[in-house]
């Protein structure tokens, strides 16, 4: 934990931000140390805000149950030396951009020191603030503004987060079979040798087993020949 290297070329992947969320609460809780929790500030985004009508509908209370891709949870657990991800580009020329991985070093009640152990600016040392953020899920069907760090810790990340890195040690978890065309094998060339790669795979009754299904659409293949 001293070392903030040791995070640097490692991952565990699994195809789900719910399997992600569980992988990281349970690693969290092992890593010894204080912790702090931010809770963020959460505000409907009212379509005639020059009318002082209290929303009713869209409480705090209501907002703050709202897990949306993009945005960083209500309630963000940290640690000194815990490693994290950025969620959203804040300065492309100093390296703090959407994916970068960083390790907590200190945090403050306004804003959280790290350093970058991802991209071309590994070592640089960044402070990240509170970003007001609004979800760009269009499946919701009202708007709202989440005032949080745009941050999200990752000892685990979705296979789909880790497009584009290259990592000496990987472990993947597939409690369940991988959902799109592709993804497994984003997954495995993730690492650089065969020797640092390690697969989980469990079927419905949670028992250990070596079958995964890989998804792939044959209509691709049918004019090759």
């Amino acid at each position: 934990m001293n070392d903030s290297s040791f995070f640097r070329d490692r991952a565990i992947l699994a195809p789900k931000n719910s399997i992600v969320e569980i992988l990281n609460e349970y690693i969290l809780n092992l890593i010894p140390g204080e912790e702090k929790i931010y809770l963020s500030y959460d505000s409907p985004c009212n379509d005639h805000s020059s009318v002082d009508v209290p929303d009713d509908v869209h409480t705090p209370e209501f907002l703050n149950t709202i897990v949306s891709s993009g945005i960083p949870n209500h309630r963000l657990r940290l640690k000194i030396g815990v490693p994290v991800m950025l969620m959203r580009n804040m300065d492309q020329t100093s390296g703090m951009c959407n994916g970068t991985r960083l390790i907590i070093t200190k945090m403050g009640t306004y804003v959280v020191e790290g350093i970058i152990i991802s991209g071309s600016h590994i070592g640089e040392r960044v402070f990240i603030p509170r970003l007001s953020l609004t979800p760009s899920d269009k499946r919701l069907p009202f708007r709202f503004q989440r005032r949080q760090f745009p941050l999200s810790v990752s000892f685990a990340m979705t296979i789909n987060k880790s497009q584009g890195q290259s990592l000496k040690h990987v472990g993947v978890y597939l409690p369940q079979p991988v959902f799109s065309h592709g993804q497994l094998y984003v997954a495995l060339s993730r690492v650089t040798s065969p020797e640092g790669l390690k697969i989980l795979i469990t079927n419905e009754q949670d028992e250990k087993t070596d079958l995964a299904q890989n998804v792939v659409y044959k209509e691709v293949f049918r004019n090759i020949l």
